[in-house]
């Protein structure tokens, strides 16, 4: 699976590609820095405007909105840009690993469920590392920019449970993501996740392998047809069932998680100690410093799935291999 930064020939695309990349992702965030700033300035004009009339003219209040339109526009076009250029990268990181899969396919397809492995693990693999690896590398970029901004911003500021403590806003937000972090870790534990995953997409390369056998001999139809599809179905309604329990815990815990900054800054905002715009700028730093380390709770679902594709391609790469060996000492 990782033959893709070793190979001489995919070098460029592989090591280059990857520091285009990370480089894009952090302009991103420096780019989100700014609009952070322009919402405190924005806000605190509409606090103004609105406390007294023609506090502000009519020019600044179409000049601050241009500001976010020209912040705006660039974090778009980078994004469109660098998500194109993903595409790309993640399918030449494909094509390193089903080269070598077409090169021992003469033994690879003596295993069950081989043609499902090549095609659509390796397509399924390389599509969540573009979901999850990206997010991974913003989430830790978006820390180091945010978390200096967020503790200058809650300076002098009163925190619930925390009083003015300068790290109060940083220390519930960590306690608050390890809290939510661990309790659905551990439910996915529980109640087996990936190994309802792993077995369930074994299930549909048994059926499928089944089908296209059928297609050329009518013998094997449909008593066995009917029985591996059984198995599908029984697989498949345990997994919504497992999920309906993980998704209860998972929604409660992100719905909560809407009031958390508010919670935190209660006694601050009833205070009046903080204008709107400020309130604006913590609130979003807050959700941006908190988003980045709940990466683990957020992803869980796709790191599951990953967690299984993974599983799967590894276990299909050693039988490949034990095969090679056997035939070799034949």
């Amino acid at each position: 699976m990782f033959r893709f930064f070793k190979l001489k020939k995919w070098i460029m695309w592989s090591w280059l590609g990857s520091f285009v990349i990370l480089f894009s992702l952090w302009v991103q965030v420096k780019i989100d820095v700014k609009i952070n700033e322009w919402f405190g300035v924005f806000y605190d004009m509409i606090q103004k405007a609105l406390a007294a009339p023609n506090a502000i003219t009519i020019e600044e209040y179409w000049s601050s909105l241009a500001s976010f339109i020209t912040l705006a526009g660039m974090y778009i076009a980078l994004y469109v840009a660098i998500s194109f250029f993903t595409a790309h990268y993640l399918f030449r990181w494909r094509t390193a690993m089903v080269e070598w899969y077409h090169s021992v396919y003469d033994e690879a397809a003596k295993i069950e469920g081989a043609s499902q492995r090549v095609q659509e693990d390796t397509i399924k693999f390389t599509r969540i590392m573009e979901g999850l690896g990206t997010s991974f590398v913003e989430s830790v970029m978006v820390l180091i920019q945010f978390t200096p901004i967020l503790l200058g911003l809650s300076i002098g500021i009163p925190i619930f449970f925390f009083g003015d403590w300068q790290y109060g806003l940083i220390t519930g937000a960590l306690l608050w993501t390890i809290g939510g972090t661990i309790f659905l870790i551990g439910l996915g534990w529980l109640l087996r996740l990936v190994g309802v995953e792993y077995d369930l997409q074994k299930k549909e390369a048994a059926y499928r392998k089944i089908l296209v056998i059928a297609e050329d001999d009518s013998s094997i139809r449909p008593k066995t047809i009917d029985e591996l599809f059984a198995d599908v179905r029984s697989i498949h309604f345990l997994s919504y069932v497992r999920y309906l329990y993980f998704n209860i815990g998972r929604m409660a815990y992100l719905q909560a998680n809407v009031l958390s900054a508010y919670v935190f800054l209660a006694p601050a905002i009833v205070a009046g100690v903080v204008t709107l715009g400020v309130m604006q700028q913590i609130i979003r730093a807050f959700g941006r410093v908190e988003g980045s380390m709940q990466y683990l709770l957020k992803a869980w679902p796709t790191i599951i799935e990953l967690a299984s594709v993974y599983k799967r391609l590894r276990e299909f790469e050693s039988q490949i291999n034990t095969k090679v060996i056997v035939d070799e000492n034949i």
